[in-house]
């Protein structure tokens, strides 16, 4: 990245030369040129954190940092101590925030003078910050955007908008003590127009964790949920009867399978548009997993058939099983034997920030593709969706078979905000022993992640194979039906050789 800024900006492409194999102050993550040096370092390198002394310290996207750096401790304090030597240091901490409670550039900005972007009203020069409660819009219309002044109520045009943000300023809300703290947010972008940020919102207040990104990217705010826990008798009242068959709704299938010291537990899920799923089958099968026994009865789980209501055959298109378990070179086996049939080795790595599904290494006994799982960021999509009430985008259905167990497996969970080396940090935690239909769900979320298939593209395929079948069906129908005359000649069937 630096590289390519610096060959595209000719004022720094005289003074900064391009890395050279054989010159260590010239390489692609440090640059030495005159009157300074540049150094990019990543947050989870200790020895990059503190090999050198540096006197302006810009430190990007923290809220992303690891807890520590190796076993070194805070990034954050780590390039601090590089700066101690200076007395005229400058140390820049730079994050779109995440979750309330946990973020590291929330708690910085606390401790700052808290300064916002007061902008006037040109009709009766009020001086405001821009509130997203104050954007206004017509049924559901993005293109009717305005913004409502909170003193004299009259609606800005994106250009009353723009005049604004030119004369504006910045107002501290908080006492001075060193640190000086900027907040802003997306409607104060004189690129973006309002009805942009209106038609976000509304593609995605109904999705949970798709607000989430939009709150935190868009609003600059930090992300609270809307309870620790969800209620198990919620969650089992809203089942539905599709035990002969699943939903048409349903596109494909994926599966999660947890392993026990004496069994293994799989569950099923259907996938359908805007990632609404479907809780098809949660089932146990008893054995000794380091025996081929139970894999073979797993071997027929993965292969079985389901039928949809309009009589659509399909597959489990791929299944994850955890690999972390005591019988890790069992899954490793299997899990490569199987690999055609998408059959997936997964292993969980806690902490925040960790995409759901990562890059697979095989660097493993078996040689087994093996793919790193953000468990956390998994959990937090999946009790997001089991808070959406009504059935639309991210909406979970349950099968009416599905014991009052289940539930309690499934909300067997709560989210905590714990102290880890000086530094807050969310973590789920147990609220009762068994939680194998939790850790299924988030299996099966992890397999579809691992696919990566764009579920709507494919429902919208799905659709039209289903009407070209509908109307070659019609039109055989109709040819059937319309068979052409042949005049009886008087001759009969022995005679009509002649």
């Amino acid at each position: 990245m630096a590289n390519g800024l610096i060959r595209s900006t000719p004022c720094l492409r005289e003074r900064v030369k391009d890395p050279r194999s054989r010159d260590s102050g010239n390489t692609t993550l440090h640059k030495v040129f005159a009157g300074g040096a540049l150094t990019l370092v990543g947050a989870n390198s200790p020895a990059g954190l503190a090999s050198r002394p540096i006197r302006l310290v810009l430190c990007d996207e923290v809220d992303r940092y690891p807890s520590s750096a190796g076993s070194e401790g805070d990034p954050i304090q780590l390039a601090r101590k590089r700066a101690a030597t200076f007395w005229n240091r400058k140390i820049v901490m730079v994050s779109t925030p995440t979750n309330k409670g946990a973020s590291r550039i929330e708690d910085a900005f606390e401790d700052s003078d808290q300064r916002h972007y007061y902008v006037p009203c040109k009709h009766c020069d009020h001086h405001q910050r821009l509130r997203w409660a104050n954007v206004r819009w017509v049924n559901e219309d993005p293109e009717t955007a305005g913004y409502t002044c909170e003193q004299c109520g009259a609606l800005w045009t994106d250009s009353d908008r723009r005049w604004g943000i030119r004369n504006g300023q910045w107002i501290a809300e908080g006492e001075f003590k060193g640190i000086a703290g900027f907040a802003i947010n997306g409607l104060y972008s004189p690129w973006t127009p309002l009805s942009d940020g209106v038609r976000d919102f509304l593609a995605m207040k109904k999705n949970p964790e798709q607000l989430r990104v939009w709150t935190n990217t868009y609003l600059g705010e930090t992300w609270e949920d809307q309870g620790e826990r969800v209620d198990d008798f919620s969650l089992s009242e809203r089942k539905e009867d599709f035990t002969e068959a699943i939903p048409d709704e349903v596109i494909f299938l994926t599966a999660g399978v947890d392993v026990q010291d004496n069994r293994l537990e799989m569950s099923v899920i259907g996938w359908g548009r805007d990632q609404e799923s479907y809780v098809i089958d949660h089932f146990a099968m008893y054995g000794d997993p380091s025996a081929p026994q139970l894999w073979t009865q797993l071997d027929s789980m993965i292969n079985k058939t389901f039928e949809t209501y309009d009589g659509r055959q399909m597959i489990i298109r791929a299944t994850a099983i955890d690999s972390g378990g005591h019988f890790t070179n069992s899954v490793y086996q299997y899990a490569k034997k199987n690999a055609g049939k998408r059959v997936f080795a997964i292993k969980g790595i806690g902490g925040e920030g960790k995409p759901i599904a990562g890059r697979p290494t095989k660097n493993n006994i078996a040689k087994c593709q093996l793919f790193p799982i953000g468990v956390n960021t998994a959990k937090d999509l999946l009790f997001a969706r089991m808070r959406i009430e009504e059935p639309s985008a991210g909406y979970i259905h349950f099968n009416s078979h599905l014991d009052d167990e289940y539930f309690r497996q499934l909300t067997a969970e709560k989210i905590v905000t714990r102290f880890h080396k000086g530094f807050k940090r969310r973590e789920f935690v147990k609220t009762r022993a068994r939680n194998e239909a939790l850790d299924c769900f988030v299996y099966a979320i992890a397999a579809y992640a691992i696919l990566n298939i764009d579920v709507n593209a494919l429902a919208d395929k799905v659709k039209m194979k289903d009407n070209v079948a509908e109307n070659i069906s019609t039109e055989a129908k109709a040819t059937k039906n319309k068979q052409p005359f042949v005049p009886r000649t008087g001759k009969g069937f022995v005679n009509s050789w002649r």
